[in-house]
């Protein structure tokens, strides 16, 4: 990272992962074109998983190379005053690959729903069973290989000064 005064440690990065609703996923898409989708994502043990549906752009992609990235932008607030944005963001690079288990379907799943659907467990467990026994289940795990992060110069000077 050039700027490295705005680095932000692993533990930071992960916390903002882990907290972040949706990331943007980067894969290599048709014809040398990059492909960016913004996905519903959890991050657990230096891995992000995401569902999806069985076939598609996104799996067609992940089928040919498997090298992803994937971006969350934990703060994104403009300074108009200052011509600036304050920001904090988090970049991963990794290997995405599909899950075939049946049991990995079941707990990613189950990780997903917790996460963003805690009060509907019974709801969920539904779904996961329905999904599954239909055939349209798909989940994507990312294996971390490089994670980095960033702030913008308001937040590092407002740390620097606490």
């Amino acid at each position: 990272m050039r700027r490295f005064k705005q680095e932000l440690g692993r533990e930071e990065c992960e916390k903002l992962l882990a907290e972040a609703k949706s990331g943007v996923l980067a894969l290599s898409g048709d014809m040398g074109y990059p492909y960016a989708v913004p996905v519903n994502h959890v991050y657990k043990d230096g891995k992000i998983y995401f569902h999806c549906a069985v076939s598609g752009h996104k799996i067609d992609a992940i089928k040919r190379n498997g090298k992803v990235s994937f971006c969350v932008v934990a703060k994104d607030e403009v300074l108009p005053k200052e011509r600036a944005t304050s920001y904090l963001s988090v970049m991963v690079f990794g290997r995405a690959k599909i899950i075939e288990s049946e049991e990995e379907l079941r707990r990613i799943s189950r990780l997903i729903g917790n996460k963003f659907s805690p009060d509907y467990s019974e709801d969920c467990e539904e779904e996961i069973n329905d999904t599954i026994a239909r055939g349209t289940l798909c989940c994507v795990e990312i294996t971390a290989e490089h994670i980095s992060g960033k702030c913008s110069l308001d937040i590092l000077k407002e740390r620097e000064n606490n």
